[in-house]
């Protein structure tokens, strides 16, 4: 697990500050009671820091969802100059603070990452735009993981948020601490199986990159491989992938096993193939035999413990 500081942007509301239109504030309490104990905060509320205060009339998007205008409800007054001029400040401020993911606060004219309702002029919605902030962010910084607050309520999407999170962090640190290609076929050696459990399509090409690494300038290498890796984390895992990933694992225990070691733990693997146990259960059993006899190769293999235990992320049906 990297030492360097995981730093997350979010909506400030979803931290519990009063910040939104009412004066409320939408806190989550995984967010700030669990996932706070494993990140540093970067809250923003671009409402108010466009200097649009609080309470405040209510906003939406009106006009072409892929330009839209942030004009208020009653009053009709267009925020959208106010609005693009704490965009780019802000994200100026970004680039220096060596962020490893946003989380955003869904359905927000300024915060929605999708699906954020885009108004006509005769007033008809579409759920077609983004908010005016997430998309700018989004456009700034395309490797970076964002997600809704709303989404992470699914465990597979909390839990592939979360994962390349971290991911992009270790991206991050090998970036910055003297990249060169002896530490990137390292780095893409200890993320082979958690690039498998993705897309072991992505991960072949990948792997193509890798070999013909010497190919390529430095920073060309850089750039290519970062753009694979975080797309290869954004496919979704699956139970059918993580099985054929369990048992790629399992063949280093070939020699290693007894027949009764060997049948429990091919059980425990089908149990969760079946959905009767979560992935925990036999990756449990696997870092113990991985302890036991010492095998070095697995036991860096970031798949194993792509994030901190407690959070709990594997432990789901």
């Amino acid at each position: 697990m990297t030492v360097s500081p995981i730093r997350l942007g979010i909506s400030r509301c979803l931290l519990g500050d009063g910040v939104r239109f009412d004066g409320g504030h939408k806190r989550d309490q995984f967010l700030t009671d669990v996932l706070g104990r494993y990140v540093e905060w970067v809250p923003v509320c671009p409402e108010v820091e466009a200097g649009l205060g609080t309470p405040r009339e209510a906003m939406r998007l009106v006009g072409n969802p892929q330009g839209p205008r942030l004009v208020t409800i009653k009053s009709k007054h267009d925020h959208t100059p106010a609005m693009e001029a704490m965009i780019e400040e802000r994200l100026d401020s970004f680039s220096k603070l060596d962020l490893s993911g946003f989380i955003f606060k869904r359905g927000s004219p300024s915060c929605g990452v999708e699906r954020v309702r885009v108004y006509t002029a005769q007033g008809m919605p579409s759920h077609s735009g983004a908010g005016i902030f997430a998309k700018a962010f989004t456009e700034q910084f395309p490797l970076i993981p964002v997600e809704e607050e709303g989404r992470l309520n699914d465990p597979s999407l909390r839990e592939n948020f979360i994962e390349r999170v971290f991911c992009y962090r270790r991206l991050q640190d090998l970036l910055h601490n003297g990249f060169n290609r002896q530490e990137l076929i390292r780095f893409h050696t200890i993320h082979k199986y958690l690039l498998l459990s993705h897309s072991p399509q992505h991960y072949n090409t990948m792997g193509q990159l890798v070999a013909q690494a010497e190919r390529y300038r430095p920073k060309d290498l850089t750039v290519k491989y970062a753009e694979l890796f975080m797309k290869t984390l954004s496919v979704r895992t699956t139970v059918s992938k993580h099985v054929n990933v369990l048992q790629h694992v399992l063949g280093h225990f070939k020699k290693r096993l007894d027949s009764r070691e060997k049948t429990e733990l091919l059980g425990v693997v089908s149990d969760y193939h079946h959905g009767l146990t979560p992935l925990i259960v036999p990756l449990t059993l696997i870092k113990h035999y991985v302890h036991i006899f010492d095998m070095s190769y697995i036991r860096d293999q970031v798949y194993l413990n792509p994030h901190p235990k407690e959070l709990m992320l594997r432990n789901h049906v």
